[in-house]
C-alpha cells in the first residue's frame, strides 16, 4: 500500500464518503481542458488576450475550479468584470462543449469500480464537484459509476447553490454536509487537486489526497502541495484508499 499520512484519520464514526468527481473519479481533467480551450481562447480574445493559450496552459491556470470561477479569474486578469448574464452564456456554451466530448471519451475503469463498491458497503457515498451537475451526471454515466452516487447524493458548486461558486470555496462542501446531515466526525473526503483540498479541509473534513490519475511527473509536486493544503494522507490509487478507509 502506498500511502503518506500526514495528520490522524479516526474513522470511528464515519458513516460516508464525499467524492470529488474530475481527475478523482474520472480522468476527465485533460479531455475537458482540451475540449474548453477553444470556448475558453475565444472568451479571452475578447477580453484582449493578444495569443491563444493551450489545454496545459489553461489546467495550470486554474485546475480545480470550474469555468465561471476560472472565467471570472481571467477577467480579473485583464482588468474586466463580466455581467451575470455575459457569464452565464460562457458557462453554457462550455458545459455543453465539454460534456459532449467527455461521453465520448471517458470509459469504465475497474480500478476505480471495484475498490468504489467495495467501499459502498462501509459507507454511504457522495459526490462533491465544482462541475455543473449535468457534466457530473454523463461522466458517472459512461464511467459505469452513476449506480453508486444517487441523485440526491451529487452536490455541484455550480448547481447546487444559491450562489453558483467553485472550489476552493468551502460551499459546496458545507452544503452537502448540512444536505446529508453529517458533521465532519462522520464523513471524510477524497480530492486530487489543491483547491479540491483547500475547500474540503476549510469545511473542516479530514481529507484523502488522491494520486490516480495525477501525472507520474507530477506526483511528488502534488503530493506537497496537498500536504500543505492541510490532508490526512495522500494515496496512489483507490485500491490504496479501500486499503487505508477499510
Amino acid at each position: 500500500m502506498t500511502v503518506q499520512r500526514f495528520l490522524p484519520l479516526d474513522l470511528t464514526a464515519a458513516t460516508t464518503l464525499l467524492c470529488d468527481a474530475d481527475g478523482t473519479l474520472f480522468p476527465s481533467e485533460e479531455p475537458a481542458y482540451a475540449a474548453s480551450a477553444d470556448v475558453t481562447n475565444r472568451f479571452l480574445a475578447g477580453l484582449g488576450a493578444e495569443r491563444a493559450f493551450a489545454p496545459e496552459e489553461l489546467q495550470r491556470m486554474t485546475n480545480g475550479k470550474n469555468f465561471r470561477a476560472a472565467a471570472a479569474q481571467l477577467a480579473t486578469g485583464y482588468g474586466r468584470q463580466l455581467t451575470r448574464a455575459d457569464l452565464d452564456g460562457w458557462v453554457t456554451e462550455e458545459k455543453d462543449v465539454v460534456t459532449a466530448h467527455l461521453r465520448t471519451v471517458l470509459r469504465p475503469d475497474p480500478a476505480v469500480q471495484g475498490p468504489l463498491e467495495r467501499l459502498s458497503d462501509r459507507f454511504a457515498l457522495a459526490a462533491v464537484t465544482s462541475s455543473a451537475s449535468s457534466r457530473l451526471a454523463a461522466c458517472l454515466e459512461v464511467t459505469g459509476l452513476a449506480a453508486l452516487f444517487d441523485a440526491d447524493r451529487r452536490f455541484s458548486a455550480e448547481d447546487s447553490l444559491a450562489k453558483p461558486t467553485s472550489k476552493p470555496d468551502p460551499a459546496v462542501y458545507l452544503h452537502a454536509g448540512a444536505t446529508l446531515g453529517v458533521s465532519p466526525a462522520e464523513a471524510v473526503a477524497v480530492e486530487d487537486s489543491v483547491n479540491g483540498a483547500l475547500s474540503a479541509v476549510a469545511a473542516g473534513y479530514p481529507t484523502i489526497g488522491i494520486l490516480q490519475f495525477v501525472p507520474g511527473a507530477d506526483r511528488r509536486e502534488r503530493t506537497e502541495a496537498l500536504r500543505e493544503a492541510g490532508v490526512a494522507a495522500v494515496v496512489e490509487s483507490w485500491a490504496d484508499a479501500e486499503r487505508l478507509l477499510c
